[in-house]
């Protein structure tokens, strides 16, 4: 016995000194942590201070053919270009014009050979003569008593219808020449001497200068329902110069082209001797509001996330902007088209949303065009 309490008497100190070194190093810490938090005297941990807005540029959601002035490519034509014909068949005698010489009105043009056309007249004419003597002798028979009245009244039928082929012979005849139906300039000449001209098919094509020069424009129907006869446009001809033309929408087309679909826009262009059929000409009109309903178009710089026919963009509320999914549309050089997810008179972030997070707050740093102030 006296030896196992001298032994354990004896490991007692050894394990005193083998926790002190241990212990020593943890209960620092320890004990600092405890005055920091329990310290009268400490200050509390500073919070992180408020993000600030971002700048960002603004963008006015607009009608995708909102746009103020359209441009467009047209030809010049006079008002009335008429093409002229013969009324019967025959063989053309002679053309009096080339393409391009000016004309006066009543000059004769072009005639045909009328070698079968008085025939025909002389003909009319002497049957004419043989139903007045048949007339005359049934009336003179009537009057004896001898026929009927029916008798006479078909004497006097076949003496009017008689007079009648003659007539039209005769205006056969004097269509046989063709005249300028005012002053004017020749255009094109299909016909020449020594052909067998048809009743309606053109011989020469008459440009009429008393009605003037207009400019034919081909429009969308979208922008021709936008387009009003009495407007201002300005016109510019390249083999005319720089300078600009002052027209005036003359005529709205009322039905659309069967096989391109644009409606026709006719600008009349103001006096000017340099003007000539078929020169090329572009016309700036100004539009009116656009229809209900129209696609939205916005800078392709506003759109992320885009995704085949969606995407997102960033519209302001409140000082702060929101994510808001859209559907797009075509794409091209001039934006891209909204077409679902956006109206009018909304302001979204133009550019820049890369910088941006749902529920940011921003401050409007430049105003573009057509912007939000």
């Amino acid at each position: 016995m006296t030896i196992t309490a001298a032994a354990q008497a004896a490991r007692k100190p050894a394990r005193r000194r083998w926790f002190l070194p241990i212990a020593a190093p943890i209960a620092a810490p320890l004990a600092a942590l405890l005055l920091a938090g329990c310290g009268g005297g400490g200050e509390a941990p500073a919070r992180p201070a408020a993000e600030p807005p971002v700048p960002v540029r603004l963008v006015v959601a607009a009608p995708a053919d909102a746009v103020a002035r359209l441009e467009v490519s047209g030809t010049v034509r006079l008002k009335r270009e008429t093409p002229l014909s013969f009324n019967t068949p025959g063989r053309i005698a002679a053309i009096l014009v080339r393409e391009g010489d000016r004309v006066r009105r009543g000059q004769v043009l072009a005639r045909l050979d009328i070698t079968s056309l008085g025939a025909n007249a002389a003909s009319a004419r002497a049957e004419l003569v043989r139903a007045e003597a048949d007339l005359k002798r049934a009336e003179d028979l009537f009057a004896k008593g001898w026929v009927t009245a029916a008798r006479v009244e078909q004497a006097r039928a076949s003496q009017a219808a008689a007079a009648a082929r003659l007539r039209a012979a005769g205006f056969d005849v004097a269509l046989a020449s063709l005249v300028a139906p005012s002053a004017g300039v020749v255009l094109a000449r299909p016909g020449e001497p020594g052909q067998i001209a048809q009743p309606g098919s053109p011989v020469l094509t008459l440009g009429e200068l008393d009605q003037g020069f207009v400019l034919r424009l081909p429009l969308a129907d979208r922008d021709a329902a936008r387009v009003r006869a009495g407007q201002a446009a300005e016109v510019r001809i390249p083999a005319l110069g720089p300078a600009p033309l002052k027209g005036v929408v003359s005529e709205v087309g009322a039905r659309g082209d069967d096989g391109t679909g644009t409606f026709r826009i006719e600008v009349k262009l103001p006096p000017d001797p340099r003007l000539a059929s078929g020169q090329i000409g572009r016309a700036r009109l100004a539009l009116g509001a656009a229809l209900p309903g129209a696609p939205i178009r916005l800078p392709a710089t506003a759109v992320f996330s885009a995704r085949a026919d969606e995407g997102f963009v960033y519209v302001l509320n409140g000082g702060r902007v929101r994510s808001r999914q859209v559907a797009l549309g075509p794409v091209g050089s001039d934006g891209v088209v909204i077409t679902a997810g956006l109206k009018p008179g909304e302001r979204l972030v133009a550019a820049g949303v890369d910088r941006l997070r749902d529920g940011q707050a921003v401050t409007v740093a430049q105003a573009g065009a057509g912007a939000a102030q």
